[in-house]
């Protein structure tokens, strides 16, 4: 292996692992919030116990997050010291208040935690709302950082080296709405299915009422930010089509440059032929959903060189899998709607509760799919148009060892993060018990 490949590898491994914290961090506050409100609004204690385990949660994921955070931070610099030397003065403010938000996060956090009985109420509860409205920052602040990868703006190139430096213009450059937009919805899109997923199986072996009511909840956050998905995501595609035709093409296996470009549905691109194979193609689609225009003109691969060309198969597939999983939430999303507005039963079925815990994972598979779509149609850039990935690179050698010893840490991070989640479940199914009991008792 390569050192650029295994700094590659390296960088892909962790962003692919920081970004689940990072999502659960982003929504999952929000459904703490909603349980914690109702249990304000109806006194009921499992409500209580409720927002008690995943407030817990919500620090297990936080606390793991910061440290694939801080892993991701020294990564820059240290597997890519020719864009930090480039990047650094003009990307820095986004991550200056990156860290603000997440000082902000840690601190509502312990507010929330320490909290019980010791704030009045409303406070308390606007506490663990700012947990949530800090992770939406902090998110929100790095996707600008990456936002400017793809769309560089905010300066001057003058012989390699970055001149006239706009931090403002950097930082809110032209990608970085549509990505942080879309990466915030993916979230509580994910981050709900999941938790809905995950109380599913829950209620299917214990019938408690309790997970019924999280299964609700759960379900009408990531159901709503999966309707509401693919409207963000036509957005995103849009500003692609302007910002980084050759990425568009390689979503999309469009090899040729025509008007009433067609949409293909699946397939395998053979990059060797120039061609994309076992598609299905919907007439005109691409063009109208790239530029608003069933005749507009599509640039495909060939009509840029050979050595820019991202690699078209892995982005090609990664884009399939992220556009189908979305499809299918989103109509998941509105049959379970309806069931809840207009047939509460059906909800309860168990041939529906095991459709959602098979789903529970699809979300976060979308946002990985997500990520490879946005860094590896990136390629061979890293600052899009400006600075290749390979030049970034450090000439240290045994990048391999690294690469190794941060997936041992991830492992051993996994580990952790799932016994510490299955303790919260069996602490939650004894707090339940707990409850029961006492309102026997009374």
């Amino acid at each position: 292996m390569t050192d650029l490949l295994a700094a590659r590898t390296q960088m892909a491994l962790s962003l692919g692992f920081h970004i689940v914290f990072a999502a659960v961090g982003i929504a999952m506050p929000f459904l703490m919030s909603i349980a914690h409100h109702r249990y304000l609004k109806t006194r009921r204690p499992e409500f209580r116990v409720l927002t008690k385990a995943w407030s817990k949660t919500v620090a297990i994921f936080f606390a793991v997050g910061a440290v694939s955070g801080t892993a991701l931070s020294f990564e820059l610099g240290l597997l890519w010291p020719g864009f930090m030397i480039h990047a650094g003065p003009i990307i820095g403010m986004p991550f200056s208040w990156e860290g603000a938000a997440f000082f902000l996060e840690a601190i509502f956090i312990g507010i929330f935690l320490y909290g019980w009985k010791k704030l009045p109420e409303r406070s308390h509860w606007l506490s663990g709302v700012m947990v949530g409205l800090s992770g939406v920052a902090s998110g929100f602040f790095v996707i600008c950082a990456n936002g400017w990868m793809n769309s560089p703006a905010g300066f001057d190139w003058n012989n390699g080296h970055p001149i006239n430096i706009d931090p403002w213009a950097a930082m809110f450059n032209e990608a970085a709405l549509g990505q942080g937009v879309h990466m915030i919805i993916a979230s509580f899109q994910a981050v709900g299915f999941a938790f809905a997923g995950v109380h599913a199986l829950l209620y299917l072996k214990l019938k408690h009422p309790v997970h019924h009511e999280a299964m609700k909840i759960a379900f009408m956050v990531g159901a709503v930010a999966a309707i509401i998905q693919p409207i963000s995501g036509d957005l995103a595609a849009k500003s692609v089509a302007v910002r980084q035709p050759i990425k568009l093409a390689a979503m999309e296996g469009h090899f040729e440059t025509e008007k009433g470009a067609p949409l293909l549905i699946g397939g395998l691109p053979n990059v060797e032929e120039r061609r994309t194979d076992y598609a299905l193609p919907l007439p005109k689609a691409l063009s109208f959903l790239a530029f608003g225009d069933f005749n507009a003109e599509v640039k495909g691969l060939n009509d840029f060189p050979r050595e820019l060309w991202p690699p078209v198969v892995v982005t090609h597939i990664a884009f399939q899998i992220m556009v189908g999983i979305g499809t299918l939430m989103a109509l998941v999303g509105i049959v379970g709607l309806f069931w809840l507005w207009k047939k509460p039963q059906n909800f309860l079925k168990p041939l529906w509760l095991k459709a959602l815990v098979a789903m529970s994972p699809l979300g976060l598979i979308a946002i990985e799919a997500g990520w490879v779509v946005t860094e590896v149609g990136r390629q061979p850039w890293v600052i899009y148009g400006y600075l290749k990935t390979a030049d970034a690179l450090t000439p240290r050698p045994g990048i391999i060892f690294t690469l190794i010893l941060y997936l041992v840490i991830y492992l051993a991070l996994s580990l952790v993060v799932y016994q510490l989640v299955r303790r919260q479940i069996t602490t939650l199914q004894q707090d339940l018990g707990q409850t029961q009991d006492k309102e026997v008792s009374a």
